[in-house]
Formats: C-alpha cells, structure tokens, sequence
C-alpha cells in the first residue's frame, strides 16, 4: 500500500510518471524526473510497499552507508510533489523500478492517489531502443490512446501494437478512470545503447515543455548532451561497419524528415526559441 503524507489542497495538479527497466533505455525517462524533482524542489510525499510488488532475488536491496548510518535501501517507487512557480500549477511526479508482478493493482494504487488529489492529466514518459543516428536529433513521439485527448494536445492518436510494459498499463488505467493520457517516447541509438543518454533527456524535456506550455531549465543537460554526442562520435570513428551503419541511417533519417520542415513545424519551433527569450508566446488557452 501506499504510505503518503497528508497533502494539502493541489492547485490543478499534473502526473508526471517513469520507470525505470524496460521502459526506461538509457535512463532517458527516469533521469528526466530526477531533473525535475531536483529544479523544482520537489519533496517525497509518498512510497509504495515494495514488499506486494517485487521479485527481491531480481531486484536485490541493497546495503548503504548513508544518511544516519549502515542500513538496507530497498527499491520503490517514490512519489513527489512539486509547485513550480513557474508552471502556476501544482505537479506529481511518480518514478520508481517497473514492478515484477500485480500490475494493476499496483496501477490502481497510483491512479487512486491521483484521483483523490484531483490529477486529470497524467503523463508517462518512456525510451526505447531504435535505428536511428546519435548526430540527428532524438525522435520523441507524444501520442495518447483517447482521440479527444489527442485533439485537445495535438498528437497523434497511438498506433502501437504489441508487448507493453507498465508505463502503457498506467498510461490505459488513466485513460479508463477518464484522466487525459499522454504517452512520451524518445528513441535511442540501439548501437549507442550505453547509460545515460542526456540526449535523449534533453530530447523529452523539449516535448515536456510544450505540453506544459511552459519553460523548463535545462541546467547542464545540453552540455551532458553534447559531449554524450562526442563520445559516440569517437566510438563511430574508430569502427568502420559502425561508421558505415550510422551515415546509412542518417541518409535515411534526412529523407524521411524532410517533409517536417512545414509551416506548422517552423512555427512551432519560433514560438519555443520566444519563451525561452522570456519573450512570450501564444498559450494553448
């Protein structure tokens, strides 16, 4: 069960949800919420009993040293809370490992939490593997499986077909209990598969920013994701085949993604170079 604090009244309050595991390559989507919980200020409100939900010999506790001395640290899931001043809203931020097992009673508990603080948008974030180059920018989808939602957000409705993992089970519980859903997905390199990927970090903290309308500091990750670049550039040098490999799925990337320099997209990207001026742009009303 959830062991929470006593909250006060939330002021129009936002999910922001990610798990690390399967869901999670490079530890884009979990590091995205440690950036948050860090820039905001955000403080633990909330834990869920690890006890009902992992497989310990998989997900062994491990012995620390740290805080008020030698002691077992077991992994859960955290729930926090956070009022940025800058987002004029109240916001949830839930991360932790993927659960073993009780899938939907460990949904039902997270959902409920929501429900009772009157959360109605949640938003999951996710990475996975891809064929695509580390020297183009990450691809991040936005999608949701609720066609109003999508309206309203301007995504595309979701297509995807196949094994899911828990950030899809929360993500179609929140649809079910009528909360706007919303599934936020970055790609990353399969051949440049090491953790961290701060690009790809950076990548979704982009899309964050304009669901939220809102700017969000980016504090280092730009550098981190610049570097992250160098180092796998460095690593494409000195092998021919995976020099070979990345300049073919740049060529293919390049084509395919012409047709997104629209008016639309151009657009989109003025307004975002205007708020992070501090000038102002048009909000989604």
């Amino acid at each position: 069960m959830i062991q929470i604090e006593e909250l006060p009244e939330l002021h129009d309050p936002v999910m922001i949800c990610a798990f690390e595991g399967w869901n999670d390559a490079g530890e884009a989507a979990s590091r995205l919420v440690g950036h948050l919980a860090s820039l905001w200020d955000a403080e633990i409100v909330a834990a869920i009993d690890p006890e009902d939900y992992y497989d310990f010999q998989v997900n062994r506790p491990r012995v620390t040293n740290q805080g008020q001395g030698r002691g077992i640290h077991w992994d859960t899931t955290r729930i926090m809370l956070a009022s940025p001043d800058s987002l004029g809203r109240d916001v949830i931020l839930v991360v932790g490992t993927e659960p073993s097992f009780r899938w939907r009673a460990y949904t039902t508990e997270i959902l409920d939490l929501a429900a009772s603080h009157g959360v109605r948008t949640v938003i999951t974030l996710g990475a996975l593997l891809s064929d695509v180059p580390h020297s183009r920018p990450i691809p991040v989808s936005c999608t949701s499986d609720d066609e109003a939602t999508a309206y309203r957000f301007d995504l595309e409705p979701a297509r995807y077909e196949g094994p899911t993992g828990i950030t899809g089970v929360v993500a179609d519980g929140a649809r079910q209990a009528e909360m706007a859903s919303i599934a936020v997905w970055a790609e990353i390199p399969h051949y440049a598969a090491q953790v961290p990927c701060p690009k790809a970090t950076l990548a979704m903290l982009v899309r964050l920013e304009d669901l939220l309308d809102t700017v969000i500091d980016h504090d280092d990750l730009e550098d981190e994701a610049q570097a992250w670049e160098r180092g796998v550039d460095e690593l494409a040098r000195t092998d021919e085949d995976v020099a070979d490999y990345v300049s073919a799925l740049e060529s293919a990337q390049d084509t395919t993604e012409l047709p997104e320099a629209s008016g639309d997209a151009i657009a989109k990207e003025f307004e975002r170079y205007l708020r992070r001026r501090g000038d102002g742009a048009p909000g989604k009303g």
